[in-house]
């Protein structure tokens, strides 16, 4: 059956919703429906086996296996205890702590990039990202992980593309964005880029091709089968919905501007412009859904701060790596603490207009 992932994902996504607004709407009869949904589910599955017919026999399974998941979350009660990796998310932030920058905004901000935690941020310097329309890179997305991966990706591609090389980094890279995700608090859009991330370093290791849809459709299936509850999750819709305008706006505004030889900066500046239209295409709607708001200077502050967001984490990471091997030059310690204060600065011009 030609694109039956992305049926199949598609389907259990309207499953899960639909367990998810019977869940709020229903109260104590989504018991009933729980075992409405089995005995159904159970004659689809026989049918489906008994048909011996194509895979589009299995459709209305695969939309009841998403309701029934919504349902069965949502009995038992909320597990509780810390978070794993709490511990080493503690001991990064002390180490960011322990750096010498001469701004004092840029060890907080390093932490809000790396670890999520903006407490150590001033009051006026969250509103200069909300009033910028910037305040998504102060929510762990993945942004971030997507530039840490990104990172590590650059560094060892350098070793080449042999088959020991990609177990070496399939080895390297999914632990790393793992802790990383547990370490950072498992957020639907770090999970969402963790999975990504995952199946598109399995298929380089396997040598299969990387196909984007099916991809969005194998990380969309895997997440609500695990947490069926994140489907109500602000920050896990606006991120698949990104993710969405990235796979199929991006890709053709990018050839609007032709390739040609050698680097191009005009032609990178129109890639992130690109980038940042398509998310908020399909972005947009939802966030006027929930928040009533659009960012008005969203094109302006994506050029200016996306390129300079991933070389502050970079050169931070760079740093913090430095410094637990007993080294820190200081050049790159004055290069990480200036680029964050540039940051700043752009923010706050954008916020002032």
């Amino acid at each position: 059956m030609k694109n039956g992932i992305e049926a199949l994902s598609l389907l259990l996504t309207a499953g899960a919703g639909a367990g998810a607004l019977m869940v709020r709407y229903a109260g104590f009869h989504i018991h009933s429906c729980a075992f409405a949904g089995c005995i159904l589910a159970a004659c689809c599955l026989l049918t489906a086996l008994r048909t011996n017919s194509s895979g589009y026999a299995f459709f209305p399974l695969f939309f009841l296996l998403g309701f029934l998941a919504s349902l069965t979350s949502a009995m038992p009660p909320a597990p509780s205890g810390s978070l794993p990796f709490q511990g080493a998310g503690d001991s990064l932030r002390a180490a960011v702590d322990g750096l010498p920058f001469r701004h004092d905004t840029t060890g907080p901000l390093l932490k809000a990039f790396l670890t999520g935690d903006r407490s150590g941020l001033p009051k006026e310097t969250v509103a200069v990202f909300r009033r910028s329309g910037a305040s998504h890179l102060l929510a762990l997305s993945g942004l971030h992980i997507g530039i840490i991966y990104t990172l590590f990706a650059r560094i060892l591609s350098v070793f080449g593309n042999a088959k020991a090389v990609r177990i070496g980094r399939f080895a390297i890279t999914i632990p790393a964005a793992l802790w990383f995700t547990l370490m950072t608090g498992a957020s639907p859009s770090i999970v969402r880029a963790f999975l990504f991330i995952s199946l598109s370093e399995l298929a380089a290791l396997l040598g299969r091709p990387r196909h984007p849809m099916k991809v969005f459709a194998g990380a969309l299936t895997i997440q609500l089968v695990l947490t069926p509850q994140v489907i109500t999750s602000i920050g896990f819709q606006l991120s698949y919905m990104a993710m969405l305008g990235i796979l199929l706006l991006f890709p053709p505004m990018r050839r609007w501007y032709p390739a040609g030889h050698g680097f191009n900066p005009v032609r990178k500046i129109w890639e992130v412009a690109a980038l940042s239209i398509a998310c908020q295409v399909t972005t947009a709607p939802l966030a006027w859904f929930y928040f009533r708001t659009f960012p008005r200077y969203f094109l302006i502050t994506n050029l200016m701060t996306i390129p300079l967001t991933t070389v502050t984490i970079s050169l931070g990471i760079a740093v913090l790596a430095l410094s637990a091997a007993g080294l820190c030059p200081h050049i790159l310690l004055t290069a990480a603490d200036a680029v964050a204060a540039l940051l700043l600065r752009c923010l706050e011009t954008i916020a002032a207009l």
